[in-house]
């Protein structure tokens, strides 16, 4: 059974994100079932837009650790989700973590309820948002980067939109994403990826640049002494060894 289900209206697909149970974790399963329905839209002429959502209360609590994808599996999934010929907008109303951050950085737009918030977890388990960084810092505030990187405090969804990573925050996302998808409707296929490409292409070059360094750079950090030590202590719900 497939963890991304599909739904069509008035040429947009819908894919939810559909595995509440692990709150969303980007799985290898996970990774590969969104990867798929992502192609099935990109070879599909009636679908003009996609809108990526999710079941329960957290959109993606970043990389399963139990499960993990590969790496250039999930860099893939990224770089897909930037080049696919039709624009992807993420629905967001609750919370967003780690690797789920990537996901919506790739998005060409993102839209989140106002009770929604986000971090940047990374820093606390011992290792690094390497390979999110691709579509992220080419659209992130650089001093809001650097805050939430390094500290991996919670914000909320109207910081997230004053930073770049959301375009839109409200307190109701479906009230707020309404004209948005109005507006994919009028455009022409064409004038969309044409479109599309312009608005990309910086974080496309961040692709083609780092996408090799970073993937080298987070598997050393995961293979660490301090990251099994961060894993475990996330695992087990304790605090890990260096928290003061």
């Amino acid at each position: 059974m497939t963890l991304v289900a599909i739904a069509h209206e008035r040429g947009i697909a819908t894919l939810t994100l559909d595995s509440p149970a692990n709150r969303n974790a980007l799985s290898a399963r996970l990774v590969g079932d969104l990867a798929q329905a992502l192609a099935d839209c990109a070879k599909d002429d009636a679908v003009r837009a996609v809108v990526l959502t999710h079941t329960g209360g957290t959109f993606s609590a970043g990389a399963d650790l139990k499960a993990p994808p590969n790496p250039y599996t999930f860099v893939d999934l990224l770089r897909q989700i930037v080049t696919l010929p039709k624009p992807v907008v993420a629905r967001v109303n609750g919370k967003t973590r780690a690797g789920g951050l990537g996901v919506l950085g790739a998005c060409d737009m993102a839209v989140a309820s106002s009770a929604s918030d986000f971090a940047f977890t990374e820093v606390r388990i011992g290792v690094a948002p390497a390979v999110i960084s691709l579509p992220l810092l080419p659209r992130l505030d650089p001093r809001a980067a650097e805050r939430y990187y390094l500290t991996g405090e919670r914000f909320d969804a109207a910081e997230a939109a004053r930073i770049g990573l959301l375009t839109l925050a409200a307190d109701d996302v479906d009230d707020a994403l309404a004209p948005l998808l109005g507006g994919l409707r009028k455009a022409s296929p064409q004038g969309l990826t044409a479109s599309k490409r312009l608005v990309t292409a910086r974080v496309l070059d961040a692709f083609e640049r780092d996408a090799e360094d970073l993937v080298q750079r987070s598997a050393s950090l995961f293979a660490s002494a301090e990251a099994r030590e961060g894993m475990t202590a996330f695992i087990e719900r304790r605090d890990p060894v260096w928290e003061l």
